[in-house]
């Protein structure tokens, strides 16, 4: 083995003992943006169109690594059985990394999120974003819901809307006393600072338990 060979076993390592910070959602809810609010990366790929981002990325913030999942839902272009397999890699990653993981942050865009959820209950199943936020609690990963798009909500109808979306999470109202729900305006920044809060709170207490 050379040196580039044993530099970069070394750096993978490291890199495996640092927390993870998971980002996932449908998609067009604002994942990308977030993380390219987070990284400072203006080459991270936004579009209006679902299913941007195909695969993970992932990117070394210094105390964690920042973990930019694929859309999960609906995907322009994308037959179902793709669908299906980026939900399956989705799933697979949160499940191998679970005990490197000190933070999954679920966004959702809280406009449309409580119409998805009854039509999916309609039909007798479980939407996709709870099983997706069951997923993240069972496995004892600390999440932050981030409740994006809270500018196309009358200021007079937040509080109600948002009480709804943690009932939908099984979460009792009021929502402020969840602490890990968040409203924001991704494109304005609006919760960016309340976000960054809540994963260093998550990161550190994770380097605690750890040593």
């Amino acid at each position: 083995m050379d040196f580039l060979d044993r530099y970069l076993k070394l750096k993978k390592e490291k890199e495996k003992k640092k927390p993870k910070v998971i980002v996932v959602g449908r998609s067009n809810v604002g994942k990308s943006t977030l993380i390219r609010l987070l990284t400072g990366r203006k080459d991270v790929r936004v579009g209006k169109k679902p299913g941007v981002t195909l695969k993970i990325n992932e990117y070394d913030l210094g105390d964690y690594i920042l973990v930019d999942m694929p859309g999960f839902g609906y995907m322009a272009g994308l037959p179902k059985k793709v669908e299906e397999k980026i939900k399956d890699d989705i799933v697979r990653y949160i499940e191998e990394n679970s005990d490197n993981i000190s933070a999954g942050i679920l966004v959702i865009d809280s406009k449309s999120f409580l119409e998805i959820i009854k039509r999916w209950d309609e039909r007798g199943e479980i939407p996709i974003d709870i099983d997706m936020f069951n997923l993240i609690t069972d496995l004892k990963i600390s999440p932050i819901i981030v409740a994006n798009k809270m500018d196309k909500i009358k200021k007079s109808e937040r509080d109600k809307i948002l009480d709804n979306i943690a009932k939908a999470f099984n979460c009792s109202p009021p929502w402020k006393q969840w602490k890990f729900i968040v409203p924001a305006c991704l494109k304005k920044g609006d919760g960016l600072e309340e976000i960054k809060k809540l994963i260093r709170e998550r990161v550190e207490a994770y380097k605690k338990i750890r040593g």
